[in-house]
């Protein structure tokens, strides 16, 4: 019998702890976060405000070298939210539809 719980990522992922912005497509409120791991495919995050399974995202965060897209990169990152666990933070699981590398903005 196989376990409901089993991993069905098909890109494996980082450990990374990358700052985000996130915005909700359907209420346009924006949040910050923390990932815990990411791929090119999904990204794991934490945040201090629940976020409703099934909600579409914009998530804006540096891509970290490790990803192989070569240095650090600014993304834009359209996601959908597949799982939320509740704890001290609410982790967001989400898949990542879409991935539009944007320029870097001089500081």
């Amino acid at each position: 019998m196989l376990d409901p719980k089993a991993d069905k990522r098909t890109r494996s992922r980082i450990s990374v702890n990358v700052p985000a912005t996130v915005r909700s497509k359907d209420t346009n409120a924006e949040v910050t976060a923390v990932t815990r791991d990411l791929s090119m495919g999904g990204v794991f995050l934490y945040t201090d405000r629940r976020i409703t399974e099934g909600s579409k995202l914009e998530i804006v965060l540096i891509l970290p070298p490790e990803l192989g897209l070569g240095e650090k990169q600014w993304a834009c990152c359209q996601a959908r939210v597949v799982r939320v666990e509740d704890g001290d933070q609410f982790g967001v699981a989400a898949t990542i539809d879409r991935l539009d590398m944007l320029p870097e903005i001089p500081t």
